[in-house]
């Protein structure tokens, strides 16, 4: 059967130590590959980049206890995909409708940086869990990196499908590419990304979606 997820995958020898290393620092940090987490059979699925330090990899939930899960949970549970606008914990009762939330890479990277051979091998889970959707699943890319890793998961080339706020792409599959820029602190408080914007692109798939 194709693995989707492996909590004890130790593949990325420099993330593997890196997460020791932090466990030692935080031994009550979840501090090891986050599963993604929602719905089995979405008609949503999020792509983010990786856990956080203090966020996803402390709490083993995907943003969750992080700034970016703050607009994130805030937009989800705004367009009806969460059952509470704030994802506190992993056992906060907090439940996705028609929703999945993953990541591009599974584990902690060294100052939020994944390289490229790290988000390569990562990319075998993320290809076997776009395998596993329905087509009409809208599948929304992150930020430009889990917007390459998608394509990549998907064996398409980033030049038939640039990355661009905003933009959704019907793929040969059957899937829908939408993507936003990263709901970081650092594009939030530099306004490259605001709440209306990112609203927006979730009406679009609201609508997709119950059309």
């Amino acid at each position: 059967m194709p693995v989707t997820f492996d909590v004890d995958c130790r593949q990325c020898k420099r993330l593997s130590r890196f997460l020791d290393s932090v466990k030692q620092e935080h031994p009550d940090y979840y501090c090891r590959p986050v599963p993604p987490f929602g719905t089995r059979q979405p008609r949503l699925l999020i792509v983010g980049l990786a856990p956080g330090l203090h966020g996803a990899n402390a709490s083993g939930r995907p943003f969750t206890g992080d700034f970016a899960g703050i607009l994130l949970y805030q937009t989800l549970h705004k367009f009806g995909f969460a059952s509470r606008s704030e994802s506190v914990s992993a056992d906060d009762g907090l439940k996705l409708r028609q929703c999945r939330i993953t990541n591009a890479v599974k584990c902690l990277p060294p100052a939020n940086k994944p390289v490229g051979a790290e988000i390569n091998t990562c990319n075998a889970f993320l290809a076997t869990e776009l395998g596993s959707l329905k087509k009409g699943t809208i599948v929304l890319a992150l930020g430009s990196i889990a917007h390459t890793a998608t394509l990549k998961a998907l064996g398409l080339k980033t030049r038939d499908y640039p990355f661009g706020h905003g933009h959704f792409y019907d793929l040969p599959n059957g899937l829908v590419l939408a993507t936003s820029y990263h709901c970081s602190r650092y594009n939030t408080q530099t306004r490259r990304l605001t709440a209306a914007m990112f609203h927006a692109v979730f009406r679009k798939i609201r609508k997709r979606i119950d059309a």
